[in-house]
């Protein structure tokens, strides 16, 4: 049945917002929240933060003059009340679909969207590079920045912070304080501030004094309570965030309920007219309004279509475990036998895996909030004492602490592990989240070793192996989802730098890494029945290269095609090339098949995949084509 909707139904941008009055915007908040609910579980997506924003989003184009006025958002997820508002309401039901919205900010899309953003802690440095450049320009619009207290875990939102305040700009930070990042967070200032008034003993004492001078004179009664209340609000003071904010050079309001609208909005009224640093302190709830979000905030993070009325999503039956819950089984078993080993993750232990370790060996389990750099930095100084951490964070997470990958772990060739869960093309999250790239930055990183499994066998080979390994960082990347179903076995060491032949051939040979091995497998097949022989080889490691291998392999063969789910430049191909050129290696035609020199937009895996002739029959249709041409020798 068709949803009514009364006052959504007239609002399609913040002017139309600015028309309606207080109680109506009341009634438009309640619709929000039932549009979002019925579109986003035909479809999935991200719910649980975006449900959480619905008053404070509405009231910031309620009261700002957007797109005038910049509103700059963090990480993106928190950002579906906002499309609704600024032209995308119907545009709502494609979301992270192929040809539809993206699910994050993205400036090509909208005026309204100032700054992109698909990872944390970016909002406050943009907003301050807006403001300088609105102060350049003499002009006088308002810039707020909205962060998430998940997204204050990492340090970048803190330089940022530290900067606004030295330079004294008119800018209005909004502290969505939800006590999450996608599980729930690690912000040490809000834990203490809670938990201390919280405390059984300080509250029995508060409300002693409260009693005991309610007894007394009236005057005298009320000097004590007014004093009473000055000291509780000095101790508030020393010990909440607003400490730690006013210190920064900031102006700060709050905490305040974040799903009143009417006094959000009187609020908001009151500091725009203010020409200084603020951060006003919101508390919300994630997944507010839909109970099944309110109760599991990660399932409801981000999912995958649901029954809207149970909250239930479809089990598939039959279904393959993924690479993800494969690497947090390794995980606790390589632990079990191996005392030095130690997780890591950066506010990702259900994405990563590695909440299956936190379960059974909480004391080896570390998550440091979104902080990847830090997380980097943490396993080194762990590496240097004997222990061999695993790091387990997205690829392109991982691109935020190349730094630290280098000097703090590479350059001191200690051995830390780097498990890059979501590697190739992840899907609906789109560019701000494919690991594109993290092949090509390992590469190119000194002593670097890099793994890619084939199967799920081999990731826990390749696991295993690494933690043998003293040498220097390791990386393992493996994509998003389900794994090929093989059967599990013991674990198994492999030799560093070696691959192997998994089918024969003699019209052609496909290099190829990680899962792009079992694409080229099904390719070769398809192309059996044309009668082409094609020889597929499971490289298994990027660097160091087999030598050997990669010998035998264009003595026996005049044409290559090197396959992988990572950017040609730069990566295996480019590798394989390079060998070539250094062994002075002639008389090989060598095609380069990998993703194109551009980001690629959000669709499913499958539809990416078709797109760019990464898919069995596009290889297959790549190879005929490649056999046609006359040999140039290019090499």
């Amino acid at each position: 049945m068709e949803i009514e909707y009364k006052v959504l139904n007239l609002v399609n941008t913040p002017d139309d917002l600015k028309k309606l009055s207080l109680t109506d915007l009341k009634l438009l908040v309640d619709e929000i929240r039932d549009y979002l609910v019925d579109t986003i579980s035909k479809i999935g997506g991200h719910l649980g933060a975006s449900l959480g924003v619905v008053e404070l989003t509405t009231a910031l184009h309620y009261v700002f003059d957007t797109p005038t006025d910049k509103i700059i958002f963090d990480v993106g997820h928190q950002g579906y009340i906002h499309k609704i508002l600024t032209g995308r309401k119907e545009l709502l039901k494609t979301i992270r679909q192929k040809g539809g919205i993206s699910g994050f900010l993205k400036r090509s899309e909208s005026e309204y969207d100032v700054f992109g953003a698909g990872h944390a802690s970016t909002s406050l440095s943009a907003a301050i590079g807006v403001a300088t450049a609105r102060d350049f320009q003499k002009k006088k619009y308002k810039v707020v920045a909205v962060i998430g207290d998940g997204s204050m875990t990492g340090g970048m939102a803190y330089e940022a912070m530290n900067n606004i305040g030295l330079l004294k700009k008119d800018i209005i930070v909004v502290l969505n304080d939800n006590k999450m990042s996608i599980a729930p967070n690690v912000w040490t200032l809000h834990n203490y501030f809670n938990e201390f008034l919280a405390n059984p003993s300080y509250n029995k004492f508060r409300n002693y004094v409260w009693d005991a001078t309610g007894k007394l004179d009236k005057k005298i009664g009320d000097r004590i309570r007014h004093l009473a209340s000055k000291v509780e609000g000095g101790l508030k003071g020393v010990i909440t965030p607003g400490m730690l904010f006013e210190a920064l050079g900031f102006r700060y309001f709050g905490p305040i309920n974040g799903h009143n609208i009417v006094n959000i909005i009187k609020i908001l009224e009151e500091i725009r007219t203010l020409n200084v640093p603020i951060l006003l302190h919101v508390i919300t709830e994630k997944g507010k309004g839909y109970e099944p979000a309110k109760n599991h905030y990660q399932k409801f993070h981000a999912s995958t279509p649901w029954d809207k009325l149970t909250g239930q999503t479809p089990k598939k039956a039959g279904g393959k475990p993924s690479y993800t819950k494969i690497f947090g089984e390794a995980m606790v078993e390589i632990c079990r036998e191996n005392e030095k080993v130690v997780g890591i993750t950066a506010a990702m232990p259900d994405g990563t895996g590695l909440d299956i370790l936190q379960k059974a060996f909480p004391e080896k389990f570390f998550d440091v909030g979104i902080a990847e750099q830090h997380a980097v930095t943490f396993a080194a100084g762990m590496a240097t004492e004997g222990f061999t951490p695993v790091v387990a964070i997205y690829s392109s997470f991982l691109q935020r602490a190349f730094d630290q990958i280098i000097h703090d772990v590479a350059l001191q060739k200690l051995p830390v592990i780097f498990v890059m869960d979501r590697a190739g093309l992840v899907g609906a999250d789109g560019p701000t989240h494919h690991g594109a790239l993290d092949l090509s930055y390992f590469r190119c990183i000194q002593g670097a070793v890099i793994m890619a499994p084939k199967d799920e066998q081999e990731l826990r080979d390749m696991l295993y192996t690494a933690t043998l390994s003293k040498k220097g960082p390791v990386a393992i990347r493996y994509p998003r989802g389900n794994a090929l179903g093989v059967e599990i076995k013991p674990f198994s060491k492999l030799e560093i730098g070696k691959g192997e032949i998994a089918a024969e051939g003699t019209d052609a040979a496909i290099l190829a890494i990680g899962n792009m091995v079992d694409m080229a497998l099904k390719a070769r097949d398809e192309l059996l029945n044309e009668n082409i022989s094609v020889e597929v080889i499971n490289m298994r490691f990027i660097k160091p290269l087999d030598g050997n291998l990669l010998s035998d392999v264009f003595l026996r063969h005049k044409k290559v095609i090197t396959l992988e789910d990572n950017v040609i430049t730069g990566g295996f191909g480019s590798a394989v090339l390079e060998f070539m050129n250094q062994n002075k290696i002639k008389d090989v035609d060598v095609l380069l098949h990998g993703l194109p020199d551009r980001f690629i937009d959000h669709a499913t895996p499958e539809e990416l995949f078709e797109e760019l002739k990464l898919d069995p029959k596009g290889i297959s249709s790549i190879l005929k084509e490649f056999l046609k041409e006359k040999a140039h020798y290019n090499v």
